[in-house]
């Protein structure tokens, strides 16, 4: 990380970071109360210190090394500091601090595809409440955190962050862990605002699109997000919209975020994002972060030359300052500086276990009960991706529990021989691929080791000498760069491996397990016929070897469903063709600037045409993403989105359905008809009329999950949703349109597996009319692949 500061910076620095301040003789002290009487007592100058954050360092002038920075503090008005760390499944902050022996730990929580894959909002809540208090304990105020840009393709390097491919799903997951988060007095910062699909050229990258698909699928995910949980701020994004970068677009910020969704908070800019200080904080983006002198000095010019009116600057210092009371520091909160550790490693292992989900069962799992023996293979067993990559997370705990500790936790003998060899192996990678050692930091992936093809002689040996073969695969994305579609495909020799292993132990009666540890889908479609079982465990943070034993021993009963769909190849998505997926990104060696922080010597070249998906990226796939496409034209997939199997069946039953005023509602019995307990995440999708805009078959509008049900029991599941979450955007109208006639409601297991349908009357249409904002600026085709 390079370290960033400036003159202005260094004077911020010097400023004792963990002193109270002292107000000075006559001046107003800032309260909640009087925040306006302090906008007033404060210099153009302060005011425009408020705006701007006070560097980035990973060393000793932040709080804590390792965190993301701080707000601007006025002593002589009793203004403190509030102290950013980033996330969003983890605390983000290094272990060891000058001249201090301890070691300061936080917990490595499941990356947020895992817990969007629990369909379950109270497990969200339950990571957020535990983020929160590790965030007040360690003396931070906000995470930067969540993520809720929609994934859009398999292969965007932040997808591990970024929940699921369905709005509603990320809305109500991110709604709940925000909420858990600010049940602590934690803030929040629900990012990358807005439609910031692909780290591909991230900072100049044009993201173009109709209003359509804007409104329905990438700005509904934050809309449910702020009306139902208010984060503390919002981070706007490196990317453009539509021409315009996000924290200059005052549609975005005002006219949508504040006007029609209400959010009364502070808006942020990621980490050196935009072009323009003046245009950014006129847009209504309150604070830059973390801040230049160039900023400060063209802010400050425009003011006095009547370029900005000081009333936006006023509103923007009372937004910073409203944000600043809220914070633990202000209230004076004396932090412990540790944390309890234990109870949230248990946190971890709960949720990350149950958004395991299991793809492909065949009489493999869970073990059975004379299986003592295990066979490991494959690198990733022995080597655990706990959690993705990037600036919110090093991609590794304290600890990551490996597959071998956590089988053997469950009482399970792990072939010992084979782990030699696997030891050997994999310190031969290590040295083949960092042979001057590996980095101690990365925020981007670093190369994993390869497969090794154990011979037939050795092979029959383990096949004579285990009960069962489990066989791990692993990938790891991060921020800064994409995947590539070689990323999406298995290596030849993982490939090799699993045809070798399950010839062999088929051969001789015994089963095959593969459990995938990944960011993101892989291609399963080729030879998922040769596992007996697959297991998707994603990333379930630091206790992953547990939580995947908790899982393959029957501990817990699986109950995740897939949040994404999984595609049978690469391209057969319509957005595939519109992502850099053979593009080979190199990050700029400040990975969080752009080209506006820094002046060159070099004479200026001429501007080159842009590049497609590199410079800008086109969303000619419309609303059609995920299985909204796939469901609509009946395209083939390895698994459907909302897939999950259990070791228990379940029997569903209509109860209830019926519109009532502005919102509808569905009672649905949920009955466990197996013979094991177990939970069950249940999905609601509506299909509209016809006579209407053109819509997918089916689109999900509310989710729940049962309790743990005994074999035999029952619960009834309440499921509500607005009348005009069934509503289309109409482009021309820029309005909300609800067509009158009959829905069906579908209870379902997965997009591909509806189990109940009902059919409800609308009889009169409705039309809600909003800002005309945000138009594509250059026309966006149909893609073929979704023309009727």
């Amino acid at each position: 990380m390079k370290r960033f500061l400036t003159p202005l910076f260094t004077f911020c620095v010097a400023l004792a970071v963990n002193a109270q301040p002292v107000p000075a003789t006559g001046s107003p002290v800032l309260r909640a109360d009087n925040i306006d009487e302090v906008v007033s007592a404060l210099t153009l100058e302060e005011k425009v210190h408020l705006v701007i954050g006070c560097g980035m360092s990973m060393g000793s002038d932040s709080k804590f090394p390792g965190t993301a920075g701080r707000t601007y503090d006025i002593p002589r008005l009793g203004i403190p500091s509030a102290f950013l760390a980033d996330g969003p499944h983890r605390l983000a902050m290094a272990s060891k601090r000058e001249f201090d022996s301890r070691t300061y730990h936080a917990t490595e929580f499941p990356s947020s595809t895992t817990v969007a894959a629990t369909f379950n909002p109270d497990a969200a809540y339950r990571v957020g409440q535990a983020l929160g208090t590790e965030v007040k304990d360690y003396g931070m105020d906000v995470l930067l955190a969540p993520g809720v840009n929609l994934m859009r393709n398999a292969l965007c390097g932040r997808n591990h962050e970024y929940y699921a491919e369905d709005p509603v799903l990320v809305g109500k997951i991110a709604a709940a862990y925000i909420n858990g988060i600010q049940s602590e007095g934690t803030g929040t910062c629900l990012k990358h605002f807005a439609v910031n699909n692909q780290e591909t050229n991230r900072n100049n990258n044009d993201s173009r699109l109709t209003q359509r698909p804007l409104r329905e699928l990438y700005l509904k995910c934050f809309e449910i997000a702020v009306k139902e949980a208010q984060p503390w701020s919002v981070m706007t994004a490196y990317n453009k919209v539509n021409g315009k970068y996000t924290c200059e677009d005052r549609e975005l910020t005002e006219d949508i975020l504040r006007n029609e969704w209400g959010f009364k908070g502070l808006v942020m800019s990621d980490w050196n994002a935009g072009k323009d200080a003046v245009t950014s904080i006129a847009a209504g983006n309150d604070m830059l972060q973390p801040g230049q002198e160039r900023q400060y000095n063209a802010i400050l010019e425009a003011v006095k030359n009547g370029t900005l009116d000081e009333a936006l600057l006023n509103l923007s210092v009372k937004r910073v300052l409203e944000f600043v009371v809220k914070s633990h520091t202000f209230a004076g909160y004396n932090y412990p500086n540790e944390t309890d550790l234990k109870a949230h490693a248990q946190v971890d292992r709960q949720i990350g276990a149950e958004g395991i989900v299991l793809l492909d069962n065949k009489n493999a799992l869970p073990m059975a009960a004379g299986i003592r023996k295990v066979a490991l293979y494959g690198t990733t067993s022995y080597d655990m991706v706990p959690a993705g990559m990037g600036f919110g997370s090093t991609g590794f705990g304290y600890y990551t529990v490996s597959m071998v500790e956590g089988l053997r936790n469950a009482g399970y003998t792990v072939d010992k021989d084979l782990l030699n060899r696997y030891k050997k192996h994999m310190a031969d990678e290590q040295k083949r691929l960092f042979p001057h050692g590996r980095p101690p930091f990365s925020f981007t992936p670093l190369p994993r080791a390869e497969e090794f093809l154990p011979t037939a002689e050795e092979l029959a040996a383990q096949v004579k000498a285990n009960d069962i073969a489990v066989l791990t695969l692993g990938r790891v994305s991060g921020e800064g760069c994409d995947r590539r579609v070689e990323d999406f495909l298995l290596k030849e020799n993982e490939l090799a491996l699993i045809k070798q292993v399950s010839a062999a132990y088929r051969a001789a009666g015994k089963k095959l397990v593969v459990v995938l540890n990944i960011c993101s889908p892989v291609e399963t479609a080729s030879w998922k016929e040769l596992a007996d079982a697959l297991v998707c465990a994603f990333q379930p943070g630091q206790e992953v070897g547990n939580c995947i034993a908790d899982v393959l021993t029957g501990k817990v009963n699986p109950s995740g469903k897939l949040p994404m769909t999984f595609a049978v190849k690469y391209g057969d998505a319509p957005s595939d063709a519109n992502f850099p997926f053979d593009y080979e990104f190199k990050l700029p060696s400040f990975a969080m600037g752009t080209g506006m922080n820094f002046k060159s010597d070099k004479k200026e070249e001429k501007p080159k045409e842009p590049e497609r998906n590199v410079d800008f990226t086109l969303y000619e796939e419309g609303v059609y993403v995920g299985y909204r496409y796939f469901d609509t034209f009946g395209k083939e997939v390895s698994y459907p989105f909302g897939h999950g199997l259990s070791y228990t069946t379940f029997e569903y039953a209509v109860e209830e359905a019926a519109i009532d005023g502005d919102r509808c509602r569905m009672k649905v019995s949920v009955k466990n008809t197996g013979k094991v307990a177990g939970r069950e995440a249940v999905q609601l999708y509506v299909k509209a009329p016809k006579g209407g805009m053109d819509k997918p078959v089916k689109e999900l509008k509310a989710f729940g999950k049962t309790r743990l049900l005994k074999p035999g029991e029952s619960q009834t599941l309440t499921l509500e949703w607005n009348v005009m979450d069934m509503a289309s955007f109409n482009e021309k109208s820029s309005s909300w349109e609800l067509a009158k006639g009959e829905y069906q409601w579908m209870v379902a297991a997965s997009s591909a597996d509806v189990r109940c349908t009902t059919v409800q009357k609308v009889a009169k249409a409705r039309k809600q009319k909003v800002h005309d904002a945000m138009r594509a600026q250059v026309p966006v085709a149909v893609h073929p692949m979704v023309k009727r």
